[in-house]
């Protein structure tokens, strides 16, 4: 039995790959799949590179100095990648995140970095969502966050029931955002519109 804390190598994720081609029925050592073990591991270093980060950490530097500025701010049509843990399969979509500042805000590219940081990894968008959410609100300590994520599951409309253009649509809502009525509409209407 081998240890599955014992981080594999590029060779024994091209020997994996080879694996697969196998048993879908063809032959890897094939002109045309020769170097496709090589390319699907790099190709997987980089789609699962969430694994190798904090997204924590892309929101350490803040700005205080905020003018006055006490407004929703909102970052929508975060476009991501991201992978289904069911089933290792694309699920490809757009977060919509939102804060209502308290005496901070963060660049928003980070903001964008953190999506990518969670989405980036074996994921339900369920807990992708929350977890957005719930690294905003500990890190800048806003009256309020929102986050909304809209996302198409390969799982789901190219296998399985088989029901293309479904999507899924998930919020996890937190403080103002939540409680507030006007608020929370307030955000509802940005990020739709």
């Amino acid at each position: 039995m081998t240890d599955d804390s014992t981080p594999v190598s590029q060779t024994e994720a091209e020997a994996a790959v080879r694996t697969l081609i196998r048993w879908a029925g063809d032959d890897p050592a094939r002109e045309g799949l020769v170097d496709t073990p090589a390319r699907v591991a790099r190709s997987y270093r980089e789609l699962f590179a969430g694994y190798e980060v904090d997204p924590r950490e892309y929101m350490e530097r803040t700005f205080q100095e905020v003018g006055g500025y006490d407004e929703l701010i909102v970052l929508k049509d975060i476009r991501f990648v991201s992978f289904c843990e069911h089933h290792m399969l694309p699920v490809v979509g757009k977060a919509h995140v939102a804060y209502l500042p308290t005496d901070r805000v963060v660049g928003i590219s980070k903001l964008a970095r953190v999506v990518r940081g969670f989405a980036r990894r074996l994921q339900i968008q369920e807990k992708m969502t929350a977890d957005i959410a719930r690294t905003i609100h500990e890190v800048l300590r806003p009256q309020g966050v929102g986050v909304i994520i809209e996302a198409e599951h390969s799982c789901m409309t190219m296998r399985g029931v088989d029901v293309p253009g479904a999507s899924l649509i998930t919020s996890h809502l937190i403080g103002v955002v939540r409680d507030d009525p006007r608020t929370r509409e307030e955000f509802m209407r940005l990020a739709r519109g």
